[in-house]
């Protein structure tokens, strides 16, 4: 592990909380920044998560270090055959068993398939977690966002990671709830005044071509997806901005693109480096202050 600078040793640092945005697979670069993290030694006192970044968090909440993320994350959606394989032993005995577990034509059921997929170190609640993680969802029929913070975490985390259209709502408290980067796709809003140092890693990206070529259906589905979202940070940003925005260079892919997490990972290197100055930075300007 690589020594921590100087700077940021002492027995009175700035405390930090970092808030992970949703985004698909673009959101394997949130890996570099908990390995940065890792490196320097700092443990968050809050996280707060939404979609991919909910997942992420709770990995980091449940004790994983950046490296086991990065290690779990190439071996299972990073491999084509090992995707398959999960799914396959998921797959139900018979028909009447798939209509008993809620099959629905063109949706998946996330409750089910995330559970297979998630490193078995993640908690099954949140009083388990080793860091407070708050993950946002979106009440469907309540019009409004929503922070789990207790319970049952996994079907927290399929909620929030819930894409309309693309996986099934899930219940919780009897509430339908969907993807929570609808209403709040990087949720730095819900750590303010929890820690001296907030950090936000969005992950949305936006639309990516040469400014000409018509977009696919799909393309422009979710390149309008990533307008909205991006539209939501911008009032957010306006309103109370966290003290370190990162952007990694995300916008090439796509939600989906979970099987080119190894070019993911290799694309977004650098926002590792631009996390640890700027946080050098802003430790430092605390210190002075």
């Amino acid at each position: 592990m690589t020594q921590a600078p100087e700077i940021l040793k002492g027995s009175a640092d700035p405390t930090v909380a970092i808030a992970f945005g949703g985004g698909g697979a673009r959101g394997l670069a949130h890996i570099h920044v908990i390995e940065a993290l890792d490196e320097l030694g700092i443990r968050p006192v809050a996280i707060a998560g939404s979609s991919i970044g909910a997942i992420m968090g709770a990995a980091m909440a449940s004790g994983l270090s950046g490296a086991d993320i990065r290690e779990h994350t190439l071996s299972t959606v990073g491999r084509r055959k090992e995707i398959f394989n999960r799914l396959w032993r998921l797959r139900p005995a018979s028909f009447r068993q798939a209509v008993a577990s809620g099959f629905r034509v063109g949706q998946f059921n996330l409750e089910r398939i995330l559970p297979a997929f998630l490193p078995e170190a993640i908690a099954t609640d949140f009083s388990a977690l080793q860091i407070p993680l708050k993950v946002l969802v979106t009440d469907y029929y309540g019009q409004a966002e929503h922070v789990c913070e207790s319970g049952d975490l996994h079907a927290a985390l399929a909620a929030s990671a819930a894409i309309p259209a693309m996986f099934m709502p899930v219940r919780i408290d009897g509430r339908v709830m969907i993807d929570g980067g609808i209403y709040n796709p990087l949720p730095f809003d819900h750590l303010a005044g929890l820690a001296d140092i907030v950090v936000a890693v969005d992950v949305v990206g936006g639309p990516d071509g040469d400014g000409e070529t018509m977009p696919s259906r799909i393309d422009s589905l979710f390149g309008a997806s990533q307008l909205m979202m991006q539209s939501i940070i911008a009032m957010k940003m306006k309103a109370h901005p966290p003290d370190i925005l990162l952007r990694p260079e995300v916008n090439r892919y796509r939600v989906m693109d979970f099987l080119k997490a190894q070019d993911v990972l290799a694309a977004t290197s650098a926002v590792k480096d631009q996390f640890k100055m700027a946080l050098e930075q802003a430790i430092a300007a605390k210190r002075n202050s």
